[in-house]
């Protein structure tokens, strides 16, 4: 099966095709693939970087999550949580209008999916949603050619506030040579964290990343989640995460995260 359309807001052209190796199916943007979907294993992630958010979404408090995407994509993530936390109350902001509808279509989600599709601003979003209503809160719309605007600090501030004393947010950073998005963003996140009293920033990627010299994905991941009072014992899970790959895999304490965006400042 291939579909394609032209996005009315973007002009880009959007493709879903089989994948070349393996199971399943991706979505191409532009002539680059976004996603990848198996409708037989929603529990498969085959892209690097959301292995590492689904790594931290995996160390929440067992049962449903509230979860809230900006950015949809082919919705990977939405079929993942629902595969592995049935029940959940899921979300997804996407400015692209037709993209959700068009993409459900020809990629149904798994029987019992619980979604909620608005077609709106990411940053007008945050400010309108209710507080404390996300146990996750995953951004996967920055790259180094994307939006600028939302990379303000008010947005995160009210990024945090969305989240409940279990929560987490996690933010996917699609970077260049020099780190130079990453670092404005981890600063922003930082500041906001600290502000809210919610500790530092860890991030994931792969370790070569950190030299700066090629370009790739950086997770950020911060919030009352990730703190003693919330039960989570943070140093054990970020062995885990470190561990569950995809390999080589690298992740950095408050700390390390505040001296990688030194280094790249």
């Amino acid at each position: 099966m291939t579909a394609r359309i032209r996005l009315a807001g973007s002009g880009q052209d959007a493709v879903i095709e089989p994948a070349e190796v393996g199971e399943g199916h991706v979505l191409i943007l532009d002539g680059a693939e976004q996603s990848h979907v198996d409708l037989a294993d929603p529990s498969a992630i085959r892209h690097e970087y959301l292995r590492r958010v689904a790594n931290v979404v995996d160390s929440l408090p067992a049962g449903p999550l509230r979860v809230l995407h900006l950015g949809a994509g082919a919705l990977t993530l939405v079929r993942y949580v629902q595969a592995l936390r049935p029940g959940s109350e899921q979300t997804v902001v996407e400015l692209e209008a037709e993209l959700v509808g068009w993409v459900l279509q020809h990629l149904p989600l798994p029987a019992g999916t619980r979604l909620t599709a608005v077609a709106d601003d990411a940053l007008a979003i945050v400010h309108q949603l209710e507080a404390s209503s996300f146990d996750c809160v995953v951004v996967d719309i920055f790259t180094d050619t994307g939006p600028t605007d939302l990379g303000a600090p008010q947005f995160y501030t009210a990024l945090l506030k969305l989240l409940t004393d279990r929560g987490v947010a996690i933010v996917n950073i699609g970077d260049s040579p020099g780190l130079q998005l990453f670092s404005r963003h981890a600063a922003l996140m930082e500041g906001a964290a600290e502000t809210a009293g919610m500790g530092g920033v860890w991030t994931l990627t792969d370790a070569s990343m950190l030299a700066g010299n090629r370009p790739g994905n950086l997770m950020l991941a911060a919030g009352p989640g990730l703190s003693p009072a919330a039960g989570m014992d943070v140093s054990a899970e970020a062995q885990r995460w470190r561990a569950a790959g995809p390999h080589p895999s690298a992740v950095l304490d408050p700390d390390g995260t505040a001296e990688l965006v030194q280094r790249f400042a």
